[in-house]
């Protein structure tokens, strides 16, 4: 029997099908690429944006006509928010929200012995209250560890804690067991992962945090590289801060979603900082750890956002130390704060701000990949296509090699920068 993936969306939906893929493997299936042979095509959904939702739909319709034989699985956020419109979809046999993925094979077996029964399990997820635990190995030579899940926050904008449900982290000791794992299987890089990993530790309150889980990584993998994922500007605590100074094995390298620059549009947000604060905390992070690269998030043409204030933002992350600004037009999701506000933005206008928004970024992204030109770095060698060999700086720029037989794949290599090529720069080995 062979099962067939998609996926949508952020780190945490990649790590979620690579367990998944491991419960399929571990019942005797073979995981395949070819959707058209697959007894099984699992599509794992996104629906942060309502283009998410929008590809979601159309990769669900496009696997029940590539292969209308098999069991066609939809699971994830779009899942756990619609289920009643995919359920619609001709072809949907099985639908799982964002809990109760460890029964997927149960679910599919079930429905090999009975093609006439439709399976929907999607649950409240105001009611969950404990990580799911999910068997997992990486298929990358970067290992993504997923270590908490949902959100408490609610900005008014965001559907993920609807569809995710509250803070709930993983215990210690199951972290300890899987970077054990990932110590045996010799991963180099570990990228911590989860819906909002700052929060880790907020549902056990016995004062274990963020911090705690970080030493734990370092201590039982002992990997060369530790990547932070995404962190609220808030929880970059002085701990935290200090350890990353301390232990070179943590990448130069954070992303703190900004969304807005200006203080009347954060506090619509419900973002719990003002820019004054956001500015003072990245000049920090560039005054105390070298070299360090700073991703951010920004949310244009949100509600009540005027020229005026737009242009603010504009200024404002034309002023911060960023390398990468992923750019968002607003997308109303139906049952947030946001969805309701008065003085929505129309498209056009968006459009025209995130291409100006975009604008910066290209620029700060350039920027800060010149500065490494004439530079020795240090990569992973990820994949190699096309002649080229590319991998990772620690401080995340992207790094293009000609391929040769001395590179191996998922093995340090140095090379020496020099210019500027596709969405990062070109290098050459020392030797």
């Amino acid at each position: 029997m062979k099962v067939a993936f998609y996926t949508l969306g952020c780190k945490v939906n990649q790590y979620e099908t690579e367990a998944m893929q491991k419960l399929f493997g571990a019942a005797g299936y073979e995981i395949t690429a070819e959707v058209e042979i697959a007894d099984v095509v699992v599509v794992n959904t996104c629906t942060v944006t309502s283009l998410s939702s929008q590809k979601s739909r159309q990769i669900i319709r496009r696997a029940a006509r590539a292969n209308p034989n098999a069991v066609l699985v939809v699971v994830g956020c779009y899942a756990q928010s619609e289920p009643q419109e995919i359920s619609k979809i001709e072809g949907v046999d099985v639908i799982i929200g964002t809990a109760e993925r460890t029964k997927i094979v149960e679910l599919v077996e079930r429905t090999l012995k009975n093609r006439d029964e439709k399976i929907l399990t999607v649950g409240n997820v105001e009611t969950i209250s404990e990580f799911e635990e999910l068997p997992h190995t990486p298929h990358r030579t970067r290992a993504f560890l997923k270590i908490e899940d949902g959100c408490n926050n609610f900005c008014s904008y965001c559907i993920i804690p609807f569809v995710r449900g509250r803070v709930r982290s993983r215990s210690l000791e199951s972290i300890r067991r899987e970077c054990q794992q990932l110590a045996n299987d010799g991963y180099k890089e570990i990228v911590l992962t989860g819906i909002h990993i700052g929060a880790y530790g907020k549902d056990f309150k016995n004062g274990t945090n963020l911090v705690d889980a970080v030493k734990t990584v370092l201590e039982t993998a002992n990997p060369a590289r530790l990547r932070l994922g995404s962190l609220e500007s808030a929880e970059m605590t002085n701990d935290l801060i200090n350890l990353m100074k301390s232990d070179s094995r943590i990448c130069n390298h954070v992303h703190l979603p900004l969304q807005s620059g200006s203080d009347e549009i954060l506090k619509l947000m419900h973002r719990p900082y003002t820019a004054k604060n956001f500015s003072d905390l990245t000049a920090r992070l560039v005054a105390e750890i070298p070299n360090i690269s700073i991703g951010t998030d920004l949310i244009v043409g949100f509600p009540n956002e005027t020229d005026a204030l737009f242009e603010e933002t504009i200024e404002f992350i034309k002023n911060q130390p960023f390398s990468k600004i992923h750019v968002f037009p607003f997308s109303s999701r139906a049952g947030t704060v946001a969805a309701a506000m008065k003085n929505q933005i129309d498209g056009q206008t968006k459009k025209i701000r995130a291409g100006s928004a975009l604008e910066v970024s290209a620029e700060k992204e350039k920027q800060f990949a010149e500065k490494l030109i004439g530079q020795t770095v240090e990569i992973i060698a990820e994949t190699e296509e096309n002649g080229f060999i590319d991998g990772l700086t620690k401080n995340y720029v992207r790094v293009y090699v000609p391929a040769t037989p001395k590179i191996k794949l998922g093995e340090f290599v140095s090379v020496k920068v020099e210019k500027i090529f596709r969405n990062g720069v070109l290098a050459n080995t020392r030797d």
